[in-house]
């Protein structure tokens, strides 16, 4: 019997395994109701059933939250992203996903706050809560297929026209029945074919994007097979097929399409130079090689290597190579003035070549 005369199996189990130490008499005699006990001075605690009991005392700082039972996360939800069908399976309730523990990826999809998911992970996540029938279509295919495209943010699926499945937050659903000849498997996945996923890019995406992808293909994969006749995408298709090349970043095929665009003659691309007595110099991004212009593109790492640059840029030049630098910043801001450039370059007799 507790010191009220009441029966001390009647209080809950976290409170009959304090020990004697964890109380001490506040002299106080008022009664408290707090529900939040830990936060109060003088507490109670309700028993399912029965009164509540006024407890006159203060629990101590290492017994204040022993009530709040911490949820167990499983061991296989805390090395992936999941969905909430896997979490209530998992024995977790929908309400704690919503603590701080936990990150919202998506409708329905969740990781642990402290993991990062990879684009893979993330994918086979999706994988596992999307239709059978689902494939994965656009940027996403083309990631799959090792192009450097953003997979995941939205991840792209196509689904059968006649499938009731939506687009929503993480996901964006395509309805549209493609033929089994244009499905594949990679690393596990259903996913276009490398040809049908550049068309859809083509179809979907603005011209510069779908240029980057199909400069990539052609660089991994070199001649591609891209006969496709009255689909949507297919003409845009051809004409990019013409101007494909391999690339080796999307800004250098962003600073290709810019001076396309601005009517000036597509350069060569990746392109080895030789000095008048056969010795190679570089490879560089782009060449006018009858104006014997070479136009390259600085990248983040370009002060990393500022000195290798340098002696290279000598070489070019004494070799009877003139030379103009880009940044992205003049590709995504000054387009006009790139343009400009490159044509008055271009339009100034070239430099005779030492003997």
């Amino acid at each position: 019997m507790d010191r009220g005369g009441r029966n001390e199996n009647r209080l809950p189990t976290f409170l009959r395994d304090l020990e004697a130490a964890d109380w001490y008499q506040s002299g106080e005699g008022r009664r408290s109701y707090c529900a939040d006990w830990d936060e109060s001075g003088t507490v109670a605690v309700a028993v399912a059933g029965a009164v509540p009991l006024p407890l006159t005392g203060r629990v101590v700082a290492r017994r204040k939250t022993a009530h709040r039972l911490r949820v167990r996360i499983p061991v296989e939800l805390t090395r992936k992203p999941f969905s909430l069908t896997e979490a209530r399976a998992a024995g977790l309730a929908q309400s704690s996903l919503k603590s701080r523990r936990f990150r919202r990826l998506g409708a329905s999809m969740y990781c642990l706050a402290s993991f990062t998911p990879d684009p893979m992970s993330l994918v086979s996540a999706w994988k596992r809560s999307l239709p059978a029938d689902a494939v994965f279509a656009g940027r996403t295919a083309a990631w799959l297929h090792g192009l450097d495209l953003e997979a995941v943010n939205p991840v792209e699926v196509a689904v059968p026209a006649r499938s009731e499945l939506r687009s929503r937050q993480g996901v964006a659903v395509w309805r549209c029945d493609i033929d089994s000849s244009e499905i594949c498997a990679v690393r596990g996945m259903h996913v276009t074919t490398l040809a049908r996923t550049l068309l859809d890019l083509c179809a979907r995406r603005p011209a510069i994007e779908a240029l980057i992808a199909v400069d990539m293909a052609v660089r991994k994969r070199g001649n591609l097979n891209l006969n496709f006749n009255r689909r949507p995408g297919a003409a845009r298709l051809r004409r990019l097929a013409h101007l494909a090349a391999p690339a080796e970043s999307p800004m250098e095929t962003r600073l290709r399409w810019l001076l396309i665009a601005g009517r000036l003659p597509a350069p060569e691309v990746q392109a080895d130079l030789h000095d008048s007595s056969g010795r190679f110099i570089a490879r560089v991004d782009l060449l006018y090689r009858a104006a014997r212009l070479v136009i390259e593109f600085d990248g983040g790492n370009h002060r990393e290597r500022l000195v290798s640059d340098d002696r290279r840029q000598n070489l070019l030049m004494s070799a009877g190579f003139r030379l103009l630098r880009f940044t992205s910043a003049d590709v995504y801001q000054r387009p006009g003035v790139v343009a400009a450039q490159v044509r008055g370059a271009l339009t100034t007799p070239a430099l005779s070549v030492p003997a």
